[in-house]
């Protein structure tokens, strides 16, 4: 096992919702070097920047998270930036990785990087069986090619880089924002917003049909803790808790938690998105003993209380 502590730590979005967590459970591993890049300071698809990152931080692990981001509207509004962004910011972190002879670098891809009718449950070794689902596949094939510089870097160069492949993530502090957010933040604040103009229905996109597997924010981060100390393999390693949902069932979860009781409208005109998703998370632990330890539904109450306390009035 790898110790982390005392090490300089370099974690690309570190300020936001799922690497702020990974930031914290670094240290309560004893990590006191922990350096955060900010936007301000570092745009991490100007190969210039990356360059004074490195020299600036002088890293011995270096776990991107960083990303542009977003629901199904947000991927097919911006296709072009999202896998140009993605893709130079992963390219350059990961070259400049080398260059500066970094320990360990930690990938963290997604799984929209599956193709669209992957066998049930996803496993590992299905990741180049097909094309990933239309509405998001620029974004999940700009993550699946650091997976790609990651084996071909090991192999050229012996560069130790890892890949993990998060399902969709959820908990308090998630974006809400009514352009951008995933599927749960997006529910519950149309769900509250219903409530509050004492709207009789609300509109969700697709037929509830689809489903998903989602993992708490914080049994993500514990999870990249893990890899970072204990996984140094070539493979990529899904990471989830091996549960899916109907999106219908979500909806009715959401309006049950946050007391909307009216009607639920599904308008088949938007897309659904992947027929199904859900993981195989064997790999994960037998590789670095991880398993999610947060019930879906207490995850979904915690999400729903601490919007409602923080959402803008």
């Amino acid at each position: 096992m790898r110790e982390l502590a005392g090490k300089p730590i370099v974690v690309t979005g570190g300020a936001g919702f799922l690497g702020q967590r990974v930031v914290r459970a670094l240290r309560e591993r004893g990590c006191t070097g922990v350096i955060v890049p900010r936007r301000t300071e570092y745009d991490l698809t100007r190969e210039a920047q990356v360059e004074r990152l490195y020299a600036d931080a002088r890293p011995d692990i270096v776990i991107h998270l960083a990303a542009v981001v977003g629901g199904i509207g947000a991927n097919q509004a911006n296709p072009g930036r999202f896998l140009y962004d993605n893709l130079v910011m992963g390219a350059l972190l990961m070259e400049y990785a080398r260059r500066a002879g970094v320990e360990k670098f930690v990938g963290v891809g997604t799984i929209c990087s599956y193709p669209k009718l992957a066998p049930v449950p996803f496993r590992e070794e299905s990741l180049w069986e097909g094309y990933p689902e239309e509405t998001n596949a620029p974004y999940g094939i700009a993550k699946k090619l650091l997976l790609v510089q990651g084996q071909a870097y090991r192999q050229q160069y012996g560069f130790n880089a890892i890949h993990l492949l998060p399902v969709n993530l959820y908990g308090p502090g998630d974006n809400f924002d009514a352009e951008s957010s995933h599927v749960i933040p997006a529910l519950i604040r149309k769900c509250l917003e219903a409530i509050d103009r004492t709207s009789p229905e609300i509109v969700c996109w697709g037929d509830g049909s689809p489903t998903r597997e989602f993992l708490y924010v914080d049994d993500c981060a514990e999870a990249i803790a893990l890899a970072t100390e204990r996984f140094d393999g070539p493979e990529p390693v899904n990471v989830g808790t091996g549960s899916e949902i109907t999106v219908k069932r979500l909806v009715e979860l959401i309006a049950e938690l946050t007391g909307f009781a009216g009607r639920i409208v599904w308008d088949t005109t938007r897309p659904n998105g992947q027929p199904r998703r859900c993981l195989d998370t064997s790999r994960a632990w037998q590789a670095f003993g991880f398993k999610a330890t947060t019930e879906f539904h207490e995850g979904l109450r915690r999400t729903v209380d601490w919007y409602r306390e923080n959402r803008p009035r």
